[in-house]
């Protein structure tokens, strides 16, 4: 066999063997560590939630504006009917809440201005008695206040004009040796409702009011 041919015969050998060997797949090495799992951010963590201190009692405060006067038991009225002398007079009223009038008999006055109660009795006169009645109606003596306590004198006095808790102190003999001097406590009844509440020595009294003054703990 010519060499050159026998070189071509080796060469096509070698080729067909080479294209039998595959490389082999990469194998794990032992030991090796895995992958860390990738790691998810944190969720954020809301601030916490700070609970502000209840609210301390508020004292009772004295409004703006005065509301108008109603009448209660103790009132004492005077009731003017323009030309009816007869009828015109003065009315306590009682413990039920009415004055008690010639002809028209109990007219309801708690809860009632001087002007709603003026209204109400000339609506009842108008019902049968008088045409065009003309009624005034104004407070002659307002109703007692009451003081409890540690002052010299306890119990019910006659209410004076502008009077403060001050005053009523005074009305009753002024302070015991016990007596908590700084503030009082106030019960007032106003549209039905009992109002309550600490005050300074010059909060401004109504009639009715109820003043209790404490007992001081040092």
């Amino acid at each position: 066999m010519p060499a050159s041919r026998l070189l071509l015969v080796t060469l096509a050998m070698a080729l067909a063997c080479s294209g039998c060997i595959r490389k082999p797949a990469p194998r794990p090495i032992a030991g090796a560590p895995a992958a860390a799992p990738a790691i998810a951010e944190p969720a954020p963590v809301p601030p916490p939630v700070v609970m502000a201190p209840p609210a301390e009692p508020m004292m009772m405060a004295e409004p703006d504006i005065e509301p108008a006067y109603t009448l209660d038991a103790g009132d004492k009225l005077r009731v003017v009917v323009f030309g009816q002398d007869g009828l015109s007079n003065s009315y306590a009223v009682d413990a039920a809440g009415n004055i008690t009038m010639p002809l028209i008999g109990a007219v309801a006055a708690r809860a009632q201005t001087t002007t709603a109660l003026s209204q109400s009795i000339a609506g009842k006169l108008r019902n049968g008695y008088i045409r065009e009645p003309h009624v005034a109606v104004e407070v002659e003596a307002y109703r007692p206040f009451f003081i409890l306590g540690e002052v010299t004198a306890p119990g019910q006095y006659p209410y004076v004009a502008t009077m403060t808790a001050e005053t009523a102190i005074a009305i009753a003999g002024g302070f015991s040796p016990r007596a908590d001097k700084r503030r009082v406590e106030i019960s007032r009844s106003l549209h039905g409702q009992l109002y309550r509440g600490k005050v300074p020595l010059a909060f401004q009294l109504r009639p009715g009011d109820t003043i209790l003054v404490s007992e001081r703990w040092f």
